[in-house]
């Protein structure tokens, strides 16, 4: 007779949100994995069943950002550049201790703690994907696709951090200030 299963992906899903929580707010290093199971109710024995340790939970964590990240980007690349700079915003305000996570460097000195470079460099795809049609129909300026990508993510990225970050005064209008921010970006690349 098979062994019940004890440690469900409900389970990982729920560890992984309670980490990415946790980390965030106390940093990785002051985190323990007792702590971490006791706010997602279990034990330490299922983190070690389904991560192995601290260092592949939390690399654990920014893939799966990653992965969710580029499931965002992906179902909006049909609606263009634009499209994938909403959807950029909407994700990162939808996680925010994630997304501090994955871009923020907490966990860039913790050791043995990185992201899957394929799974990191997927999520953007689609925003290559959009610059190159985009430089194939005329529509936007002919410059090296990895260029044009970076100078793109970075504005992007840039008003997403600042609005998460709350660097800004209280009666700002972030969302009037992501329009402009991606309407420059449309004024910049227009051929």
């Amino acid at each position: 007779m098979a062994r019940p299963v004890l440690h469900d992906s409900a389970l990982r899903s729920r560890l992984l949100d309670v980490t990415a929580e946790l980390v965030d707010r106390e940093g990785p290093a002051r985190v323990a994995l007792r702590q971490i199971a006791a706010a997602a109710g279990t034990s330490t024995t299922a983190v070690y069943s389904l991560f192995g340790g601290k260092s592949e939970l939390l690399s654990a964590v920014i893939d799966g950002g990653f992965a969710s990240f580029g499931d965002a980007q992906r179902a909006a690349a049909d609606g263009g550049l634009r499209a994938l700079g909403i959807a950029y915003r909407e994700w990162a305000l939808a996680h925010p201790a994630l997304y501090r996570l994955m871009f923020g460097g907490a966990l860039a000195s913790y050791a043995e703690c990185a992201a899957d470079p394929e799974t990191a460099d997927r999520s953007i795809e689609p925003l290559r994907r959009s610059i190159a049609e985009g430089q194939a129909d005329g529509s936007m300026k002919q410059a090296p696709l990895e260029d044009v990508a970076a100078v793109i993510w970075a504005q992007v990225h840039g008003l997403v951090s600042l609005e998460l970050a709350g660097i800004a005064p209280p009666e700002a209008d972030w969302d009037a200030a992501y329009n402009a921010g991606l309407d420059a970006v449309s004024r910049a690349w227009a051929p």
